[in-house]
């Protein structure tokens, strides 16, 4: 197995040590593999029930050993969008002005009215017109079972084929000119509201250009034998083609806008596997986008179907991919959480630690020379609301720094 060398401090759970790679190995060369085979056999014939509840995620220390060194800023001061590096977020998250008025909106209310610059054009997509995405489900209540010979693959039998459908939101700012080409930036996991917000305000203020605002449903579900998990989870180009060929012309016919086909013009932008989704548009599809912008990004093992050229689904970009590989035109702006996402309860592969995965991609993209900007927030869960209310508009000021149009 391929891997940098990353010594972070055990994690304690009432004191006691829950795992570590050496009795890993163990467990699944061990006593592990007869009842995972025995569980494998059984889950032909009745559902795999769903894995046992994760423990709260420990809380972890930036300063570990072998984490990346990282300037400490004073709590509630966020990085300059000029600066490449590694940053730790103090535990105070107070939201960007930009997106004060977006925070305090009550439960249940309209987030149209914190759109003083634009608005917004939603329209709705179904699997019957998708040629790339028929849709998958995995039944309720099952999940799957690790491949007693090969604890890095999940193997599930309850997936199924069944039919999605899924909105999509497009911003459109109030300067942008009907007939000219723009800029745009794609979100998963949309209707983002968040990300509606903050562009209606960093344009508004000239600190962005003037772009159009995607954002995309999944298709449902979650990880593994899920609609969602094949789409954002697969280490391929599928799903940047699908937008392009599937979503991107819809687009531009129900929100009326042109769209840039200039890849430095364009952005992709999610959190959890939508982070790391982002980052396979950019990496698979180099000619289509530029720049990324990921939240506790999934850069872990969760590729389904097992794929054997890329074994360890996203955990091989900072293991195997972007160590071995020319430096592609990517700029990527990335965030995790002290108390972001550790799952040591079913696959015991030891590249399930969002946290070690998020540091790993900071390390390998400043040695291959990357533009990037990572920041570790203190008091901060997975995919955490207050952090992304405080950094989403200095995260886009970033990744959009060095913008410049094309004619076209």
């Amino acid at each position: 197995m391929r891997r940098l060398k990353l010594t972070p401090q055990p994690i304690r759970y009432n004191g006691r040590v829950p795992h570590s790679g050496g009795s890993m190995r163990v467990l699944a060369a061990g006593s592990c593999a007869a009842v995972a085979f025995t569980v494998l056999i059984a889950a032909a014939q009745v559902p795999v029930p769903n894995p046992p509840p994760r423990p709260a995620p420990p809380v972890r220390d930036p300063h570990t050993p072998g984490f990346v060194q990282a300037r400490e800023l004073p709590d509630g001061q966020l990085p300059s969008p000029k600066l490449d590096g590694n940053f730790i977020l103090g535990p105070t998250h107070r939201p960007a002005p930009e997106l004060a008025a977006f925070a305090a909106l009550p439960k249940g209310a309209d987030p149209r009215s914190v759109l003083k610059h634009g608005r917004v054009v939603e329209f709705v997509m179904t699997s019957a017109e998708s040629k790339m995405y028929p849709g998958i489900a995995r039944s309720p209540g099952t999940f799957g079972t690790p491949d007693p010979n090969n604890p890095a693959r999940m193997i599930v039998t309850t997936s199924h084929p069944a039919p999605w459908t899924r909105r999509v939101g497009v911003y459109i700012p109030d300067a942008y000119q009907p007939g000219t080409v723009a800029p745009f930036i794609v979100g998963a996991d949309g209707p983002d509201w968040m990300l509606f917000a903050a562009l209606d305000g960093l344009i508004a203020e000239h600190k962005l250009p003037v772009m159009i605002g995607v954002s995309i449903a999944n298709g449902g579900g979650d990880a593994q034998g899920s609609e969602r998990g094949l789409e954002y989870d697969t280490m391929s180009g599928k799903y940047a083609t699908f937008v392009e060929t599937e979503v991107l012309p819809r687009v531009e016919r129900e929100a009326h806008v042109q769209l840039t086909k200039d890849p430095g013009g364009r952005a992709a932008t999610g959190g959890s596997s939508g982070g790391a989704c982002a980052l396979e548009m950019a990496w698979y599809r180099n000619d289509l986008y530029h720049r990324v912008l990921s939240y506790s990004g999934t850069f872990v093992n969760q590729q389904w179907p097992y794929t054997p050229a890329i074994p360890h689904g996203a955990w091989e970009f900072h293991e195997s991919l972007i160590p071995n590989s020319p430096r592609k035109p990517i700029r990527i702006w990335m965030e995790v959480g002290d108390r972001d996402l550790l799952n040591t309860n079913w696959m015991r592969d030891n590249m399930h630690d969002w946290v070690v995965a998020n540091e790993r991609m900071a390390r390998v993209l400043a040695a291959k020379h990357y533009h990037y900007q990572f920041v570790f927030s203190e008091n901060a869960r997975h995919v955490d609301r207050p952090t992304r209310l405080q950094t989403m508009p200095e995260a886009l000021e970033y990744v959009w720094q060095d913008y410049k149009p094309s004619r076209q």
